[in-house]
């Protein structure tokens, strides 16, 4: 990405993610009172006086931590300070500094990048905080005080990151960028197929369920073009998901489905289709996203015989027949077997799904289609078809016009996207139909 990159980093708790979200304008970061909500990088942009540039919010940061997932979270943040142009270090002023803040003072000043020390969570306007005074003792001199939840000070916070930030190099325009969400339900491997694709630790991966929590946006261009993955966190049934933080999650991985163009519905390859699988594919096709199915771990699949894939992907298809338009591709995130095999079908689901086709080329395919099988009737009165047109995409949406919607028939309607289909492709989307009667008004 051309745009500097701007690190935000701190031990837990003193507001790193109130201050993300709030220089970012958007709710990006989950905010919860509770330590170690965020573990991942958290990517966003941020514009100021007509410059822009990216924030990385980071997991606390606790030196000396024996437990693995810290350790993890700390691994994490090491990686946005040597990736970012400059740091914001924040701390908490109702905390005072202490011995976390002290460490990961000095681990920033080995950093050699500029630093800037926001003390948070002075709320209150008028004269300076005094307990803002001992702060200078960490050694970072370029000291703010700031209010993640007012706004207070974040104006001059922001003026300084322009003035310790490179001008930002021209970006490529027009250039697409396809929003690819990697979903699936807990511990199905979706962390490991985006490190497996960026080919390094971008995400924490763990056998512990639940250690995605945020929607992790990834830029990743490739001879095919140019994406944004967005890790999800793993969504449970409803009646499984009692912790706040995880009731976050699961909003956050609806609404990165909301925006993506493709979603990839990850399987496991040794529990098959489950019923939270069939909900997930269920909200991503009710979305109306283009799909690929991708069934993991298939390197840990015992016993494969000949008809082993074969079976599995029958198995697939009935389990998800509402999705017989979605591709299936077997893959491996651990060993990267066939996850290069994933782009070339990115962008052709997508294609499909943003595909438009002419209503010439529509009403001769239903002049075909009425003739070979005719349209239903009842009581002696038959369904007239006049004509049909495409009123959009993403996905493709057809609207047909006839003498009376009762008479259409849900298994007609299915029979007329069926022959859509086998003449256009429409591969890897859903097909939206709405029917019209004489003296509808058009929307």
């Amino acid at each position: 990405m051309a745009k500097p990159l701007v690190a935000i980093v701190g031990r837990p708790n003193v507001g790193k993610s109130m201050l993300f979200n709030k220089l970012t304008g958007r709710r990006v970061s989950i905010v919860e009172d509770t330590p170690g909500v965020t573990r991942d990088r958290i990517y966003g942009d941020c514009e100021w006086c007509g410059r822009s540039f990216s924030l990385v919010d980071t997991g606390g940061i606790e030196p000396g931590t024996q437990n693995d997932m810290l350790k993890f979270m700390r691994r994490q943040a090491e990686i946005g300070i040597e990736l970012a142009d400059a740091i914001i270090m924040v701390v908490d002023v109702r905390s005072g500094v202490t011995a976390a803040d002290q460490d990961v003072a000095t681990m920033l000043r080995k950093s050699r990048k500029p630093v800037a020390l926001a003390v948070n969570k002075c709320d209150s306007i008028g004269l300076v905080n005094p307990d803002v005074y001992e702060f200078y003792s960490l050694g970072i001199g370029d000291l703010f005080e700031t209010s993640a939840v007012h706004g207070h000070g974040t104006g001059d916070l922001l003026d300084w990151v322009l003035e310790n930030i490179p001008e930002e190099a021209d970006a490529d325009e027009g250039e697409e960028i396809i929003n690819v969400a990697i979903v699936g339900k807990p511990n199905v491997g979706k962390s490991s197929l985006l490190n497996q694709i960026l080919g390094e630790e971008r995400v924490i991966v763990s056998n512990i369920a639940g250690t995605t929590r945020d929607a992790i946006d990834s830029y990743y261009e490739n001879e095919t073009g140019k994406y944004c993955l967005i890790d999800t966190a793993g969504t449970r049934r409803r009646s499984k998901v009692d912790d706040i933080i995880e009731k976050y999650s699961n909003m956050r991985t609806i609404s990165a489905i909301e925006r993506a163009d493709v979603c990839l519905i990850l399987v496991d390859a040794n529990e098959g289709v489950t019923e939270q699988d069939t909900k997930i594919a269920g909200l991503v096709h009710e979305a109306g996203k283009a799909a690929i199915i991708v069934v993991n771990k298939w390197d840990a699949v015992e016993n494969k015989e000949t008809n082993t894939m074969r079976d599995l992907e029958n198995d697939v298809r009935r389990d998800l027949s509402y999705m017989l338009y979605a591709p299936v591709v077997f893959l491996s995130a651990l060993t990267g077997q066939r996850v290069d095999k994933l782009f070339p079908m990115i962008r052709e689901v997508y294609r499909q799904n943003t595909s438009r086709i002419t209503t010439g080329a529509l009403n001769s395919i239903l002049a075909e289609a009425t003739a070979r099988v005719q349209p239903p009737s009842d009581k002696g009165r038959r369904l007239k078809i006049y004509y049909m047109t495409q009123a959009g995409t993403k996905p493709p949406h057809f609207v047909i016009f006839c003498n009376d919607a009762r008479l259409f028939h849900f298994s007609y309607q299915r029979y007329l996207e069926n022959q859509i289909r086998e003449v256009f492709g429409l591969k890897g989307t859903p097909v939206r139909i709405t029917i019209r009667q004489k003296g509808d008004k058009e929307e």
